[in-house]
Protein backbone atom coordinates (compact mmCIF):
# COMPACT_ATOMS: atom_id res chain seq x y z
CA UNK A 1 0.00 0.00 0.00
CA UNK A 2 0.52 3.62 -0.91
CA UNK A 3 2.29 5.88 1.93
CA UNK A 4 1.96 9.72 2.78
CA UNK A 5 5.22 10.02 1.08
CA UNK A 6 3.11 8.45 -2.07
CA UNK A 7 0.08 10.48 -2.02
CA UNK A 8 1.39 14.28 -0.56
CA UNK A 9 1.32 17.34 -2.54
CA UNK A 10 4.84 18.38 -2.12
CA UNK A 11 6.86 20.37 -1.45
CA UNK A 12 4.12 22.03 0.34
CA UNK A 13 3.45 25.62 0.46
CA UNK A 14 3.04 27.13 3.64
CA UNK A 15 2.89 30.27 5.56
CA UNK A 16 4.69 31.88 8.42
CA UNK A 17 3.40 33.31 11.89
CA UNK A 18 3.62 36.78 11.59
CA UNK A 19 1.87 37.03 7.64
CA UNK A 20 -1.24 38.73 7.68
CA UNK A 21 -4.70 37.18 6.94
CA UNK A 22 -4.80 38.39 3.46
CA UNK A 23 -1.66 37.11 2.26
CA UNK A 24 -3.39 33.94 3.90
CA UNK A 25 -6.56 34.60 2.22
CA UNK A 26 -4.33 35.29 -1.09
CA UNK A 27 -1.83 32.32 -1.36
CA UNK A 28 -5.76 30.40 -0.69
CA UNK A 29 -6.29 32.05 -4.02
CA UNK A 30 -3.48 31.63 -5.56
CA UNK A 31 -3.00 28.04 -4.70
CA UNK A 32 -6.50 27.20 -4.86
CA UNK A 33 -6.84 25.63 -1.17
CA UNK A 34 -8.82 26.09 1.77
CA UNK A 35 -5.92 25.70 4.86
CA UNK A 36 -2.19 25.64 4.59
CA UNK A 37 0.37 24.81 7.25
CA UNK A 38 2.22 27.58 9.92
CA UNK A 39 5.90 27.01 10.33
CA UNK A 40 8.28 29.08 11.81
CA UNK A 41 11.53 28.32 10.55
CA UNK A 42 11.21 24.29 9.37
CA UNK A 43 8.74 23.89 12.57
CA UNK A 44 4.91 23.52 12.53
CA UNK A 45 3.15 25.75 14.76
CA UNK A 46 -0.37 26.09 13.19
CA UNK A 47 -2.37 25.65 10.74
CA UNK A 48 -5.09 28.61 9.09
CA UNK A 49 -7.61 27.76 7.40
CA UNK A 50 -10.26 30.14 5.30
CA UNK A 51 -13.07 29.00 8.19
CA UNK A 52 -11.03 30.41 10.50
CA UNK A 53 -10.28 34.13 8.41
CA UNK A 54 -14.02 34.03 7.80
CA UNK A 55 -15.09 32.91 11.78
CA UNK A 56 -12.41 34.42 13.55
CA UNK A 57 -10.80 37.76 11.23
CA UNK A 58 -14.11 38.68 9.27
CA UNK A 59 -17.22 37.99 12.07
CA UNK A 60 -14.91 39.57 14.78
CA UNK A 61 -14.31 42.70 12.33
CA UNK A 62 -10.58 42.27 12.83
CA UNK A 63 -8.09 44.08 11.30
CA UNK A 64 -7.32 41.85 8.23
CA UNK A 65 -4.70 43.60 6.74
CA UNK A 66 -2.28 43.96 10.11
CA UNK A 67 -3.75 40.95 11.71
CA UNK A 68 -1.05 37.73 11.98
CA UNK A 69 -1.94 34.43 11.34
CA UNK A 70 -0.72 33.49 14.55
CA UNK A 71 -3.78 35.67 16.35
CA UNK A 72 -6.28 33.13 14.88
CA UNK A 73 -4.37 30.00 13.67
CA UNK A 74 -5.09 26.37 15.20
CA UNK A 75 -2.38 25.38 17.19
CA UNK A 76 -3.20 21.39 18.08
CA UNK A 77 -1.95 20.48 14.61
CA UNK A 78 -2.54 16.84 13.62
CA UNK A 79 -0.27 15.71 11.14
CA UNK A 80 0.81 11.91 10.13
CA UNK A 81 4.34 11.06 8.93
CA UNK A 82 5.77 10.26 5.89
CA UNK A 83 5.73 6.50 6.27
CA UNK A 84 2.45 6.10 7.21
CA UNK A 85 0.41 3.80 4.77
CA UNK A 86 -2.91 5.41 2.98
CA UNK A 87 -5.56 3.55 5.12
CA UNK A 88 -3.56 5.01 8.41
CA UNK A 89 -3.77 8.24 6.82
CA UNK A 90 -7.03 8.06 5.81
CA UNK A 91 -8.19 7.06 9.53
CA UNK A 92 -6.56 10.37 10.67
CA UNK A 93 -8.40 12.38 8.21
CA UNK A 94 -12.24 10.42 9.50
CA UNK A 95 -11.50 10.46 13.26
CA UNK A 96 -10.32 14.09 13.44
CA UNK A 97 -12.98 15.63 10.79
CA UNK A 98 -10.72 17.00 8.83
CA UNK A 99 -9.70 17.14 4.91
CA UNK A 100 -6.28 17.84 4.53
CA UNK A 101 -3.55 16.84 7.00
CA UNK A 102 0.22 17.36 6.62
CA UNK A 103 3.08 15.27 6.31
CA UNK A 104 6.13 15.55 8.61
CA UNK A 105 9.53 13.66 8.27
CA UNK A 106 10.17 14.24 12.16
CA UNK A 107 9.11 18.00 12.61
CA UNK A 108 9.47 19.20 9.34
CA UNK A 109 6.33 19.85 6.92
CA UNK A 110 7.30 18.16 3.90
CA UNK A 111 3.79 17.55 2.34
CA UNK A 112 0.43 17.82 2.34
CA UNK A 113 -2.16 14.96 1.86
CA UNK A 114 -6.09 15.41 1.21
CA UNK A 115 -8.89 13.34 1.08
CA UNK A 116 -8.62 13.20 -2.65
CA UNK A 117 -5.47 11.53 -2.40
CA UNK A 118 -6.56 9.01 -0.31
CA UNK A 119 -9.97 8.22 -1.64
CA UNK A 120 -7.78 7.73 -5.41
CA UNK A 121 -5.69 5.14 -3.32
CA UNK A 122 -8.13 2.91 -0.93
CA UNK A 123 -11.07 0.78 -2.45
CA UNK A 124 -14.71 2.57 -3.18
CA UNK A 125 -16.16 0.88 -0.10
CA UNK A 126 -13.38 2.51 2.49
CA UNK A 127 -13.02 5.54 0.29
CA UNK A 128 -16.96 6.45 0.52
CA UNK A 129 -16.90 5.03 4.87
CA UNK A 130 -13.15 7.82 5.12
CA UNK A 131 -15.55 10.42 3.48
CA UNK A 132 -18.91 10.12 5.39
CA UNK A 133 -16.80 9.93 8.55
CA UNK A 134 -15.26 13.54 7.31
CA UNK A 135 -18.44 14.85 6.32
CA UNK A 136 -20.07 13.95 9.90
CA UNK A 137 -20.43 17.13 11.61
Amino acid sequence: MKTARDLMTSPAECLAPDETLVDAARMFSKYDVGSMPVVDGDTLVGVITDRDIVVEGVAKNLDLPNTQISKIMSKNVVTVQVTDDALAVARVLADKQIRRVPVVDGDRVVGVVSQADVALELDNATAGEVVEDISQN
